[in-house]
């Protein structure tokens, strides 16, 4: 009986320590668990943010904003992409390779890409160009006789790529009567180097092309803010060529993260509109611009989503109504519903 008792008590015995063992790596477990959940929280909260570009000078807040480290000073991890198009961009997008663009990404294709997919998108800043916040121009060989856009007719012309940039040139064409212009895409790197070598009379191209043929002596200016003039009716209409934007997926998972990135962009607004000497070598690597020439680029102007009046909507929306019109746009597409609301 006793050593019934015994072997009894010995199971007994080793079936607590068991338990206990169990309970002791149980427990470590959950220590180990709540250690590493500060971890996982942070890595949820802190997703990856890919913004693509287009290499034209409106996208200079973005490259400051990456430069001056506002973005790592938010804790955020931002990828930049570089596109040829500004139809890349808006691809990237729809596909979920991106999670938003930048300012220069042509409006105009985003909105394509809202049409595709209904709700893709929310812009939280524009950058608006005009007479005085130079974007946009038609370029010429530097001793060309050519001395408006009405003097196109007849001539070779190009524009950069994507619906955008060729609906935009015959437009202007037609307002400046010049019209059955045939005008071929090329890609924006090329269009000084078509001027210079005789391939193009005159292209439509956007900054920093017509600066960096200016200083190599290459081309010259024909017109500038050419689509506020002819399209918008003012030469200082503000045409919301580029913006930057976020994808509504990505705004709705992460509304936090979206905000302190929209207030790390602002930071490199700011620092183009109170100190552009600061942001100006971030155009170096971006863009065809290099060294001493990003003192000479023209800037745009930058409108945040809580700054727009509702002149510069109309504005917008009347630019927009033009793809509608022109049949670009499948169906009539409202400004105020693309853009963010806190």
């Amino acid at each position: 009986m006793n050593e019934k008792n015994a072997i009894f008590s010995t199971t007994a015995n080793s079936l607590v320590d068991g338990m206990d063992r169990r309970k002791v790596l149980l427990g470590g477990i959950a220590v180990a668990g709540a250690l590493a959940m500060p971890a996982i929280v942070r890595a949820q909260s802190t997703p990856k943010i890919r913004i693509g570009f287009w290499p034209v000078a409106s996208g200079l807040p973005f490259f400051a904003a990456v430069d001056q480290g506002y973005f790592k000073a938010a804790g955020l991890d931002v990828e930049v992409q570089k596109h040829a198009s500004a139809q890349q961009a808006m691809e990237a997008m729809l596909s979920g390779r991106a999670e938003g663009s930048a300012n220069g990404v042509a409006t105009a294709v985003l909105a394509v890409g809202e049409i595709a997919q209904p709700g893709l998108m929310k812009i939280f800043c524009s950058n608006p160009s005009n007479a005085k916040y130079v974007l946009d121009e038609f370029i010429v060989a530097k001793d060309s006789p050519l001395q408006s856009v009405a003097d196109l007719k007849g001539t070779r012309i190009a524009c950069g790529p994507g619906i955008q940039n060729l609906t935009i040139a015959r437009s202007i064409l037609e307002k400046a009567g010049v019209a059955d212009a045939k005008v071929t895409e090329l890609p924006i790197a090329q269009h000084v180097a078509a001027i210079a070598t005789d391939q193009v009379d005159a292209i439509y191209t956007l900054e920093p092309t017509g600066t960096v043929g200016r200083l190599n002596g290459v081309s010259r200016v024909l017109e500038a803010g050419v689509v506020a003039k002819y399209l918008l009716g003012d030469p200082m209409a503000p045409w919301f060529g580029g913006s930057a934007t976020l994808t509504s997926t990505f705004i709705q998972e992460h509304p936090d993260v979206a905000k302190q990135f929209m207030e790390a962009y602002r930071r490199g607004v700011t620092l183009l509109k109170t100190d552009p000497a600061k942001a100006r070598p971030s155009l170096k690597g971006y863009t065809a611009i290099d060294g001493a020439l990003t003192d000479e680029v023209p800037m745009n102007d930058y409108v945040f989503y809580d700054e727009f009046t509702p002149e510069q909507i109309a504005y917008f929306q009347k630019y927009f109504d033009l793809f509608t019109e022109k049949g670009i746009f499948s169906k009539k597409l409202s400004v105020e519903s693309m853009l963010y609301k806190a």
